[in-house]
């Protein structure tokens, strides 16, 4: 998964359970991808240029995730 100008990209993605999921930020700012409720994943923050790989959760389900810097940045985890 890719963030680019303040985007999630793709903004919905599709894993198996328990899945490395990586994340690479290609913006010029920090930013993090953490699931909304649960505390399921969390990647903590991202510096322009780096990534980080967090483990998908082990049980089915739809994960709404946001970045915590910049709220308005959305998308959902598909765990099946």
């Amino acid at each position: 998964m890719t963030i680019k100008d303040f985007t999630f990209q793709p903004a919905s993605l599709t894993v198996s359970p328990g899945a490395k999921v990586t994340v690479v930020n290609k913006d010029s700012t920090t930013h993090t991808l953490t699931a909304s409720k649960g505390g399921s994943f969390d990647t903590g923050d991202i510096a322009p240029g780096r990534s980080a790989t967090f483990t998908a959760p082990s049980t089915a389900g739809d994960f709404p995730y946001t970045c915590t810097i910049h709220p308005f940045m959305k998308g959902t985890l598909t765990v099946e």
